[in-house]
C-alpha cells in the first residue's frame, strides 16, 4: 500500500473517532443542559420551596394556660411571670468562672451546675441554656445590675403556673407538671415536645387539660447555615387556654379545710341538692401543689408518701369507707319500698339479735326497747336495721343503693374517682366462689362488712334525699368561657313520697330531738336547723371476751384502731338547699367528731349562702313527675 493510501486511512479513522467523541459530548453536553432544565424549571419551584426552608426555622410558641376561678371569680390557678437566668457559652469566655459569680447572686446546687454543663455540652455554642428558673425580682435586678461582668448571660421571661389558694385547693385542682415520655408518645400534639413544656397532671388541671393548655403559636425565624438566628421574620402567638369557672366557694373551702385540720385526717363535702354543684370539697393533711410545678425535691417526695394520713390522696373521692350507720336511711327506704315491710312496723331491741348461734349486738348495750322506722334512725337502732334487712334481702339493698347513687361512680369532674362497693348475692359467688349468708345481710345493713362508699357518695345520697328522690349528680365546672356548664333538671330516681317523708323525720329527730344522736350537735339558730345523720364503723374486730369485760374506748386504743367517725346533714330543713357529709378517719363516735363539724359547715354556708347566686341566674329546676 502506499503512503497516499496509509495518510488517507490514518485521516479516516482520526475522523471517526473524532466523531464518536463528538457525539459522546454532545450527548453529555444534552443531559448536562436537560438536567440543568428539570432542576431550574421543572423542579423550580420545589428546591425554592426547600431553599427557603433551610433560611427559614418554623418554631413553636408555648400557649398561656387558662386561668381557673372560683364561683364568685376569685383566682385559683393563674399564671406568673416565671424569670429565669440563661448563658450562651460562645459569649463567655471561661464558663466555669461565669457560674461562680452567678452563683453569688444566686444559689446554685452541684446539680445545678453539672446540669448546665451537660446541656452546654450537647447543644449548639450559640443556644442559650437555662440555668435557674423562677428568680426572685430582687435576683433578677441584681443580675441586670451586675450585666458587665457577667458576660453571656441574660434574663428571659416566661411562665410559671401558681396556686395562690395553695394547700386549700390542692385536692380539687391539681398540678402540672413536665411531659412524660408516655405522654409525649401517646399525644400528636408538637407542643408538647417544648423544652419546659407543662401539662395537668391531677385534679381540674388533668380533667380539664386540652381546654386550658390551648393552641401553640409559631415564629417564622430567618437562620444561616449553621443555624444561627439572624431575625425574626413573623409571628403568630396561637391561642391561650380557656378560663374555667369552678362551683367551688373559696372563702367556704378555706373555711372547711381550716376546720378539718384540727383532726389527724378527714374529708368533707359540701353541695347543692338541686344543681349538684359542689362549694366546698376538701381533704386533710393536703399538700402545696406549687412545690410540684417546678418539680419536687426526692426529700419532700418520700415525706409526702410515708405520711400516714396520706396528704396526696384525696379522701372525699378516692377514700373507699365503710358508711357506718349514714347507711341506714337507705336500708330502710329499700324495706318500704319492697312492700315486704309496713311503714308502721315496729321492732323491740334488747341489746342484739339472735340468727342461729350467732348474736349480732346493738351499739347499745342495753337496748332501744320498741323502736319504729322513726325512733330506729333517731337512735340509730341497729337490732331494728338487722330486722328488716333480714326480710328484704341484700340484693333489694344494693340495687336501693345504687339509686342513691353508692356502690357507682358518680361521674364528677375529676380524675381517678373510686366507685366504692355495695355486694349483691351473684357478686360474692363470682368474686370470692362462696355463697352469701344471711349474717352478712345483717352486717351490710348498718353499713360494716363488705359495704364501701366515698365520702363524695354519701354527699350525693344527702342531695338525692333532701331534694325529693332527684338523680343530681355532683360537679366542680361551673362554666368553661362562653360555654355553659351547670344542669338544673334531673330524672326521679322512683321512691315514693310518703316513705321518703318518713327517712326525712327521722333525720330530722337525729338532730333536733332531745333524744337523738347528734341532739347537741344540732343548729340552734332559727331558720338555719339541719336534719341528719351520724355513723360510726368499726375497723377491728370486738371479741366476746372484750365484750364480757367492757369494749375498751376509742380514746383508750391507738390511732389506727379507733373507730371511723362520719356524719351526714343538709340545711335548712324546712326548704333544703345544702347538704354536706363529713368523714373523720378514726376520729370514734360521729356524733363527737364528725356533727359539730357538719354543724359549722352547714352553718357558715347558709350564712355566706353561695347558692344565691346560682338561684339568680337559673330557673328552678324542670324535673320529672315521681313514681
Amino acid at each position: 500500500m502506499s503512503s497516499i493510501d496509509r495518510d488517507t486511512d490514518r485521516s479516516r479513522l482520526l475522523a471517526r473517532r473524532a466523531l464518536v467523541l463528538g457525539g459522546i459530548k454532545l450527548a453529555g453536553l444534552s443531559a448536562l443542559v436537560g438536567r440543568l432544565y428539570y432542576l431550574q424549571v421543572v423542579e423550580s419551584a420545589r428546591y425554592t420551596m426547600l431553599a427557603e426552608e433551610n433560611r427559614i426555622s418554623l418554631r413553636l410558641i408555648a400557649p398561656s394556660r387558662g386561668n381557673i376561678v372560683d364561683r364568685f371569680g376569685v383566682p385559683l390557678a393563674v399564671n406568673q411571670q416565671n424569670y429565669r437566668v440563661v448563658v450562651v457559652s460562645e459569649r463567655t469566655h471561661n464558663i466555669q468562672e461565669t457560674l461562680d459569680k452567678i452563683s453569688r447572686i444566686v444559689p446554685l446546687t452541684d446539680g445545678d451546675r453539672r446540669r448546665v454543663l451537660r446541656e452546654l455540652h450537647r447543644k449548639r455554642r450559640f443556644v442559650p441554656v437555662t440555668v435557674r428558673e423562677n428568680l426572685t425580682w430582687e435576683q433578677v435586678a441584681t443580675l441586670e445590675a451586675n450585666t458587665p461582668d457577667l458576660p453571656g448571660v441574660s434574663i428571659e421571661v416566661g411562665e410559671l403556673r401558681h396556686y395562690p389558694q395553695a394547700e386549700a385547693t390542692a385536692h380539687i385542682l391539681g398540678y402540672v407538671g413536665a411531659v412524660s415520655e408516655a405522654e409525649l408518645s401517646g399525644s400528636s400534639d408538637p407542643v408538647l415536645s417544648l423544652p419546659g413544656f407543662r401539662i395537668g397532671k391531677a385534679g381540674i388541671e388533668r380533667f380539664h387539660e386540652k381546654v386550658l393548655r390551648g393552641t401553640a403559636g409559631t415564629s417564622q425565624l430567618e437562620v444561616n447555615a449553621v443555624g444561627r438566628v439572624i431575625r425574626e421574620l413573623s409571628r403568630d402567638e396561637g391561642q391561650s387556654g380557656r378560663e374555667i369557672q369552678l362551683t367551688i366557694d373559696m372563702a367556704l373551702q378555706r373555711f372547711v379545710q381550716e376546720r378539718l385540720s384540727q383532726e389527724v385526717s378527714a374529708s368533707a363535702v359540701v353541695m347543692d341538692v338541686h344543681t349538684g354543684g359542689i362549694y366546698a370539697l376538701s381533704s386533710h393533711p393536703s399538700y402545696d401543689p406549687n412545690q410540684f410545678t417546678m418539680g419536687i425535691s426526692a426529700e419532700l417526695w418520700e415525706e409526702l408518701l410515708s405520711n400516714q394520713a396520706t396528704p396526696l390522696n384525696n379522701k372525699a373521692v378516692v377514700g373507699q369507707y365503710p358508711p357506718g350507720s349514714t347507711y341506714k336511711m337507705v336500708v330502710a327506704l329499700a324495706a318500704l319500698e319492697s312492700g315486704i315491710v309496713s311503714s308502721r312496723h315496729t321492732v323491740f331491741c334488747p341489746g342484739h339479735m339472735e340468727l342461729g348461734d350467732h348474736r349480732f349486738h346493738c351499739w347499745k348495750r342495753g337496748g332501744h326497747g320498741t323502736v319504729d322506722f322513726v325512733g330506729a334512725l333517731r337512735h340509730s337502732c341497729d337490732v331494728f336495721f338487722y330486722d328488716v334487712s333480714r326480710r328484704v334481702g341484700i340484693d333489694r339493698i344494693s340495687e336501693m343503693s345504687n339509686r342513691f347513687g353508692l356502690g357507682i361512680r358518680t361521674g364528677i369532674d375529676l380524675p381517678h374517682e373510686r366507685a366504692g362497693l355495695m355486694p349483691t348475692i351473684a357478686w360474692k359467688r363470682a368474686t370470692l366462689g362462696k355463697g352469701w349468708d344471711m349474717g352478712e345481710t345483717l352486717v351490710a345493713s348498718i353499713g360494716q362488712g363488705y359495704v364501701l362508699t366515698t365520702p363524695l357518695q354519701l354527699a350525693v345520697m344527702t342531695c338525692r334525699l333532701a331534694n325529693g328522690g332527684y338523680a343530681v349528680k355532683p360537679h366542680l365546672t361551673k362554666q368553661i368561657k362562653a360555654v355553659s356548664g351547670e344542669q338544673t333538671a334531673w330524672p326521679s330516681i322512683g321512691v315514693k313520697k310518703e316513705n321518703l317523708d318518713i327517712v326525712l323525720r327521722g333525720m330530722n329527730e337525729v338532730t333536733n330531738a332531745p333524744n337523738g344522736t347528734a341532739f347537741k350537735s344540732r343548729i340552734t339558730e332559727a331558720g338555719y336547723e339541719m336534719a341528719g345523720k351520724t355513723g360510726s364503723a368499726q375497723v377491728r374486730r370486738i371479741t366476746m371476751a372484750e365484750r364480757s369485760t367492757g369494749v375498751r374506748k376509742n380514746e383508750d386504743l391507738p390511732w389506727r384502731e379507733r373507730d371511723h367517725a362520719l356524719f351526714v346533714a343538709y340545711a335548712p330543713i324546712q326548704a333544703p338547699r345544702y347538704a354536706c357529709a363529713v368523714f373523720v378517719e378514726h376520729g370514734g363516735g360521729g356524733s363527737t367528731a364528725a356533727a359539730p363539724i357538719a354543724r359549722d359547715i352547714l352553718l357558715e354556708t347558709q350564712k355566706r349562702d353561695p347558692g344565691r347566686a346560682a338561684v339568680a341566674e337559673t330557673p328552678p329546676p324542670a324535673m320529672e313527675p315521681r313514681g
